[in-house]
């Protein structure tokens, strides 16, 4: 497989798995009445999968883009060769006024 791929896909159960912290953690602390609402209803599982699934499609964007962004090479200095500028002047340029009639 390519790394890549493996790459996302780890990055992506990484941020199904803090989904599923998160939720479970709204759940504990009751956060607005979630708890109870997810309790009393007959549809309380498929919301708490829907919560979990949709926080975990952002989680694993997330996650990926963190990652990906990380393995940037860092900004010491100039990676390849020398800058080809080594200070910039500004370019003048002249505008003729023409006058209104």
């Amino acid at each position: 497989m390519p790394k890549l791929i493996r790459l996302y896909i780890t990055q992506v159960l990484v941020g199904f798995a803090i989904a599923a912290v998160f939720v479970a953690g709204l759940l504990a602390l009751n956060v607005a009445h979630l708890w109870d609402l997810v309790r009393n209803n007959d549809a309380g599982l498929m919301a708490v999968f829907l919560l979990w699934f949709m926080n975990g499609i952002v989680f694993a964007g997330v996650q990926f883009a963190w990652k990906v962004m990380s393995m940037a090479e860092s900004d010491d200095g100039p990676r390849r060769g020398s800058p080809v500028v080594e200070h910039f002047e500004p370019a003048y340029a002249r505008q003729e006024a023409t006058r209104r009639s």
